[in-house]
């Protein structure tokens, strides 16, 4: 059997509409390159056709497996099980939507034989996208950066080249709430970005509902940056320091008018102290959190079945 040179590993959640078009896409690019490739389709339960027609496309293809999930996982793990599953020398991860274009892998695949390592999706422009997602997005990425302490790219998905060397890195880190793009940046090795524009969906609707881009982004921020406690202290000291000056202004104020509470002041050191706990203990409940679910030791995800491997076939019923 001829040695695997390129993976490319594929999310797909609720994609029917598009998973046609998506996998005849990809085969025209793969096949202009110079080495055996394999596209690792990862259905993450779907609850449209999305698997079926991933069943006739892979009885079709030699080239092309399914990891079926039991259920619904979220993409961050559907990417993680691809990678894990990956053979290739370069793995290659991009959605199924074609919002990143396929053609860009090729400008990839340069890169990587130039010695790059890493070769991360840049988005010079994003079209089909509100200005509200395009605004938090700018402010998230940049937000990112400065409170990981990490040279994080900004504007940069998941859409990535990666060598066989990072993707086992990746494959290693077993962390339950992941964040992809961060954990590639922090792995470090020789990384480069590779500009496009990103399109919009060719059909269907987007995956990613406020709520899920929330907790992605809170994945990225609580999963590399510690900062968020150490904001806690900030605005205590902050919190107190106000607090402290108030009660030296309502003194003043107090002996000048001739008129003292006790109770005014209590009150007023007991709003400072209630705000000081309530930021710290949340920050500190996050992190808890974190620590909980890992020590929880479950598996990332769950496999239901496969096809094009070997060890593991498609059950008739």
């Amino acid at each position: 059997m001829q040695k695997i040179k390129y993976s490319v590993v594929i999310p797909a959640y609720n994609e029917e509409e598009v998973i046609n078009t998506s996998y005849s896409r990809l085969k025209e690019v793969m096949d202009k390159t110079d080495g055996a490739y394999e596209l690792i389709f990862v259905n993450d339960g779907s609850a449209d056709k999305t698997y079926e027609l991933l069943k006739e496309i892979a009885k079709g293809d030699s080239n092309v497996r399914v990891i079926n999930f039991a259920r619904n996982f979220g993409h961050q793990l559907a990417v993680s099980a691809g990678l894990e599953r990956a053979a290739g020398q370069a793995v290659i991860v991009i959605d199924a939507d074609l919002q990143d274009p396929p053609e860009v892998m090729l400008e990839m695949i340069k890169l990587w034989k130039q010695g790059y390592d890493v070769v991360y999706g840049k988005r010079k422009k994003r079209q089909g996208e509100t200005v509200f997602k395009k605004f938090t997005a700018f402010v998230y990425y940049r937000l990112l950066k400065s409170m990981s302490g990490m040279d994080m790219p900004l504007d940069a998905g998941d859409f990535r080249l990666m060598d066989r060397k990072v993707a086992d890195v990746m494959v290693s880190m077993k962390e339950h709430n992941r964040y992809l793009r961060g954990m590639a940046s922090w792995v470090g090795f020789k990384q480069i970005p590779c500009e496009f524009e990103r399109n919009e969906r060719f059909a269907g609707t987007t995956k990613y509902s406020l709520k899920k881009m929330l907790e992605l982004a809170g994945n990225g921020i609580f999963s590399f940056s510690s900062k968020p406690m150490t904001a806690s202290i900030k605005v205590g000291v902050l919190t107190c320091s106000l607090t402290f000056l108030w009660m030296v202004f309502y003194l003043i104020f107090s002996i000048i008018k001739r008129t003292f509470s006790y109770v005014t002041l209590a009150i007023g050191g007991l709003y400072g102290m209630i705000g000081l706990l309530l930021i710290a203990i949340g920050f500190c409940g996050v992190y808890i959190g974190r620590i909980y679910d890992e020590a929880k030791g479950r598996p990332l995800y769950l496999v239901a079945n496969t096809l094009g491997y070997e060890e593991e076939e498609e059950i008739d019923r």
